[in-house]
């Protein structure tokens, strides 16, 4: 695990552990490097005894604005991105399906894959400045696990998916993206205190509570939902347009990117 991209730190009194997402110059954005860290450090605190429960967060003024679109060149076929998107699956799942629970504590900005991120964690908690949402289908992307009408009602899954709005924390907590929506100054101590909720529960009772709500929703459809938005993404991103604004993204800097991306929206939003 590196260190520096996951800051672990133990609770002295309860057994919960605070991961914090450490690149906060680039807004917690997620590259290969904090997604292992990531990974790793599930991985850890699962197979630690004296771990119960998990606390995400974020350094900085972000939550994760979701995956780095720096550096790369995303101008690829539909396989490669099936690839790609595969593997960003693999690593929500293991999130998902972590046997002890995960709070997401939302300091800032939860957008596009930052926003599966929360949504694959077990509960959430956001300051009341943080702000969340889908924007990358405004550059003709998608998330890669399509957890919005897991988590929400479907009209309002309609309405962040097709217009790529970002929405504050109190109506994330009107449509129940998020569970309860505090000051930032009082955000990880709420965390804390559901933590330690958790922590002290009997262990077992949380592993086999959490394994039959997952189970439900497998039984509703949601791994045949991820495969389905897998392939509809890959195809998405190898359309004349999704090569379009890869193309935009390579040879423009992403402020100017993001620029063009939002000069139609900005006397609408």
């Amino acid at each position: 695990m590196n260190d520096d991209l996951i800051l672990w730190k133990k609770d002295a009194e309860d057994a919960f552990v605070t991961l914090t997402m450490n690149r906060p110059d680039k807004m917690n954005a997620m590259n290969q490097a904090l997604g292992d860290a990531l990974e790793a450090a599930i991985v850890r605190a699962v197979k630690d005894p004296d771990v119960r429960a998990v606390i995400l967060t974020g350094a900085g003024r972000a939550f994760t604005a979701g995956f780095d679109l720096g550096g790369d060149d995303f101008e690829m076929n539909a396989d490669q991105w099936r690839n790609d998107i595969g593997e960003n699956m693999r690593r929500l799942r293991l999130i998902r399906e972590a046997p002890i629970p995960i709070i997401a504590a939302v300091n800032g900005f939860a957008l596009a894959g930052g926003l599966e991120l929360m949504m694959c964690c077990d509960m959430a908690i956001a300051a009341e400045d943080a702000m969340l949402g889908e924007p990358e289908v405004r550059h003709v992307s998608a998330p890669p696990t399509l957890m919005l009408p897991w988590t929400v009602p479907m009209i309002h899954a309609r309405h962040l998916m097709y217009t790529g709005d970002m929405i504050d924390a109190t109506e994330a907590h009107r449509i129940h993206l998020v569970n309860k929506v505090v000051p930032r100054e009082a955000l990880m101590a709420e965390a804390e205190r559901l933590a330690r909720k958790c922590a002290r529960m009997p262990g077992a009772a949380i592993k086999y509570a959490k394994a039959a709500l997952n189970h439900q929703q497998q039984t509703a459809g949601l791994e045949s939902s991820w495969t389905y938005n897998r392939e509809t993404t890959a195809i998405l991103h190898a359309t004349d347009e999704g090569r379009y604004w890869m193309r935009v993204l390579k040879e423009k800097s992403l402020k100017e990117f993001l620029a063009e991306r939002e000069a139609p929206f900005r006397e609408l939003d």
